[in-house]
Formats: C-alpha cells, structure tokens, sequence
C-alpha cells in the first residue's frame, strides 16, 4: 500500500510503483470512483467497476445476453 498527499490544489501524485505496473502515462485520463468511505480509481479504457471485487467468490451465475 502506498500513501500519497493532498496538495493545496487537491492534487495527489501517484507513486511511480503504481504508475509503472498499470502503465499509466502523463495526460492520460482515469475515473476517480467513490466507494463507501474509500476512493479508488482506474484508467478510463476499463469498466469503472472492472476488478473491483475482483477475488471474490460469488455464488450468482451473470448471464452475458441479458440485459
């Protein structure tokens, strides 16, 4: 887990760790996603809700055709 600082601005650095592994370069853009008492924020090419819960167990089937 990494922390990171709110500048005046409201401006947060993300650590080169994290900027490395997810690829992330200067200009691009990522969704900011409020979660409970929690921000968590992904590139904007993924589903906002891509890998979120990602290592649970589930017991429902999804069905791709419905809508």
């Amino acid at each position: 887990m990494e922390t990171v600082t709110i500048s005046p601005k409201y401006q947060v650095v993300i650590p080169k760790a994290i900027r490395t592994r997810l690829k992330l370069r200067a200009g691009q853009k990522v969704q900011a996603i409020v979660y409970e008492d929690r921000i968590s924020s992904c590139p904007s090419a993924c589903s906002p809700l891509e890998g979120f819960l990602k290592g649970t167990d589930s017991p429902f089937l999804v069905e791709r055709d419905r809508v």
